[in-house]
């Protein structure tokens, strides 16, 4: 077991099979070729405030909850969620042994440097942080929209003759994302407490909803209804196929988890602290989240008529409409589009920390802008702008394709799913004999949940670029595909004929690299000024930690 107390001046190492290994934080961010750059001033809850606000329940479920009951019924969306559950916290347990183990931003992608075989380190770390790049910055767009549907269907609610277009709700999505790129480019301090606040307004919120809503709400069905009963509407003959689409909505919410990973250098106690929040985000969504699914499906009052027929878009508002009335689908409607808002902020956080650790190895275009850490907030602002416009681009399809959102949804959730298999897939065979465990580790479990979890990646990435409806046309058709393709496709493209040439994989910070060449401008001061109490990321101090530490540190990163 790691031992993170020790006096971080004097870098400790342990004989394990004839390898060194680093036991302090800094020593394992020194040993990938990285130096200290944010502050480390959240702690566990903030961490988990962070990941949880990623898989927000309310922001996930509430969308798609309409589909999904098309979609086989109150069985696919009770069961579904449970099913899903229980597959995506396995997962959850298989990436919290790796964070523990390498608690560095840029989690995913980092590992895999360690993880894969030295000659497939520069590949395996690109695509790995490709995907995990597009299915954190997709969520933005997903979350961003979901908000302005909401506010949309609250003037639907007055007046259910009215439509409010895809232009305008499109214009609102725009305005959103620009609010979060700002809120992002504060200190991380006042961000922490902004994640803090998110999480109490999600529990509290959502444990207010389900009260007021099985209290208010009258020709309650039976449990025997919510249990058992299956609808398909999607047009395909095939039941379970239909349920199985249904799952879309459930694992779509559980995902963005490994934003905890990602607040790694800004979290202490990290390799303890980063992988409980990655648990506490799933185990805490999976129980609120049935909770919450449970009592809406207990206030359907009449399924043909709400869910199938009515013009109110999302079908839950009409639910909510209802069984509590104006008043009360207003407040509902508020803490929903609150928890949006909370998650939108949260997921421009995550990726934008992802983006800034591939940007500091030149894996991104523009990476001398997307490395800079802005001295006062200490935060990489050009990072967090660079995926808002990103998330706003993607949100164009909204407007084009009738199913989009259905779409970008699949995008963020497959591009996530295959960013999270591919270091399980690596620690589960070839690294499996060479994996120094961390704090937090699976013990004789191990195999048995990563294999798991990597059929089940595979298996839900597969299912969510299949089509939705039946007969499927040029309008409802699942283009999921195109932007996997055209995005992941064009970046193995550009690495096998530019970026192979210098790309290495992790490290490159501390080397001169060609796509950050002639760019100290834009990193943040090595000297701060008079009064400054921030953080010196290349500080005296740590530079001669690192070189005492030995050699060997930098020698790694060069084999890689």
């Amino acid at each position: 077991m790691v031992n993170t107390t020790h006096d971080l001046t004097r870098p400790t190492e342990v004989e394990e099979s004839g390898e060194r290994r680093f036991q302090t934080e800094e020593e394992i961010l020194a040993s990938f070729g990285y130096k200290q750059e944010m502050k480390k001033s959240m702690g566990t809850m903030s961490n988990f405030a962070v990941a949880f606000g990623c898989c927000s329940i309310l922001s996930g479920l509430t969308p798609m909850w309409g589909d999904a009951m098309m979609s086989g019924g109150s069985i696919s969306i009770i069961w579904g969620w449970i099913l899903v559950s229980i597959f995506t916290f396995g997962v959850g347990l298989s990436l919290a042994e790796i964070c523990s183990a390498y608690p560095v931003t840029g989690g995913l992608y980092i590992w895999v440097s360690r993880l894969a075989p030295p000659d497939w380190v520069p590949i395996s770390c690109w695509l790995t942080g490709w995907c995990n790049w597009l299915g954190l910055t997709v969520a933005i767009t997903s979350a961003d929209l979901g908000l302005a549907q909401f506010l949309a269907s609250v003037i639907a609610i007055k007046d259910e003759n009215y439509d409010a277009g895809i232009y305008w709700q499109y214009g609102i999505f725009l305005v959103i994302a620009v609010i979060h790129g700002l809120i992002n480019s504060i200190s991380v301090k006042y961000n922490g407490f902004f994640n803090q606040a998110s999480l109490y307004w999600h529990l509290i919120g959502t444990l207010m909803i389900i009260a007021v809503a099985l209290a208010l709400t009258p020709n309650k069905p039976t449990a025997q209804w919510v249990f058992t009963y299956f609808e398909n509407d999607t047009g395909f003959s095939n039941n379970g196929y239909a349920f199985l689409i249904g799952l879309l909505q459930s694992q779509y919410t559980l995902s963005g988890f490994d934003s905890a990973a990602h607040m790694s250098e800004e979290t202490r106690d990290a390799a303890r602290s980063a992988p409980k929040g990655i648990l506490y985000a799933i185990g805490t969504a999976a129980i609120v989240g049935f909770a919450f699914l449970l009592s809406v499906n207990f206030c359907v009052q009449n399924f043909q008529v709400q869910v199938v027929e009515t013009s109110i878009n999302p079908q839950m508002t009409k639910v909510f409409l209802d069984g509590v009335g104006y008043k009360w689908t207003v407040v509902f409607n508020v803490i929903i589009m609150g928890a949006m808002f909370f998650s939108g902020s949260a997921l421009t956080l995550g990726s934008s920390r992802m983006v800034y650790a591939f940007a500091r190895d030149g894996a991104m275009p523009f990476s001398k802008y997307l490395s800079y850490v802005n001295r006062k907030t200490q935060t990489p602002v050009y990072a967090v702008w660079g995926n808002v416009i990103f998330a706003i681009i993607v949100g164009l399809l909204y407007i084009v394709n009738t199913t989009a959102f259905n779409a970008i949804v699949s995008i963020n959730t497959i591009a996530s799913s295959l960013a999270y298999f591919i270091p399980i897939f690596l620690r589960l065979t070839v690294a499996r004999n060479k994996f120094q465990r961390g704090p937090f580790h699976l013990g004789p479990f191990s195999d048995v949940i990563n294999i798991t979890s990597c059929f089940w990646i595979l298996f839900t990435s597969i299912l969510f670029i299949c089509p939705t409806e039946y007969p499927v046309t040029a309008e409802n058709m699942n283009y999921a595909c195109a932007p996997l393709v055209f995005v992941l496709g064009g970046s193995v493209s550009y690495y096998y004929f530019r970026a192979k040439k210098w790309f290495t994989g992790p490290g490159n910070s501390l080397k001169e690299d060609p796509q950050l060449k002639d760019s100290s401008e834009f990193h943040y001061d090595s000297k701060p000024s008079s009064g400054d109490n921030t953080v010196n990321h290349s500080s005296t101090a740590l530079d001669e930690k690192t070189e005492e530490a030995t050699g060997v540190q930098i020698d790694q990163v060069e084999r890689l």
